[in-house]
């Protein structure tokens, strides 16, 4: 299993678990969970995925089994509704921090 490279879209990505695990934050991403990423905003598999995938042997894997996941895009942008961001009280504040253990690997430098 790779895990989808950290990437931006000219889209708006919108992200739901229906239930199971979802390999790139399983643990955080719950069933019922959405998650948006507007146009441009990077993205990707946390920490954890990350490093399991970069360090484990390449041999085929099923991935997925027992979950249903959905995704949408748009060339439009997404507004988020006031329930959604205060009402609710479901908003994970911390939602970024997944990604602050990340090594930074990209050399500019590098030919």
């Amino acid at each position: 299993f790779r895990p989808p490279y950290y990437h931006r879209n000219c889209m708006s990505e919108f992200m739901g678990l229906i239930y199971g695990n979802y390999e790139a934050k399983e643990g955080e991403f719950m069933p019922g969970g959405g998650s948006l990423h507007s146009m441009m905003t990077p993205h990707g598999p946390d920490y954890k995925c990350f490093q399991g995938a970069s360090n484990c042997q390449l041999n085929p894997v099923r991935v997925a089994d027992g979950t249903q996941s959905f995704m949408f895009e748009s060339s439009l942008s997404l507004k988020t509704t006031e329930w959604a961001l205060e009402t609710c009280e479901k908003v994970d504040d911390d939602y970024w921090k997944c990604w602050q253990n990340l090594p930074k690997l990209f050399n500019p430098h590098q030919k």
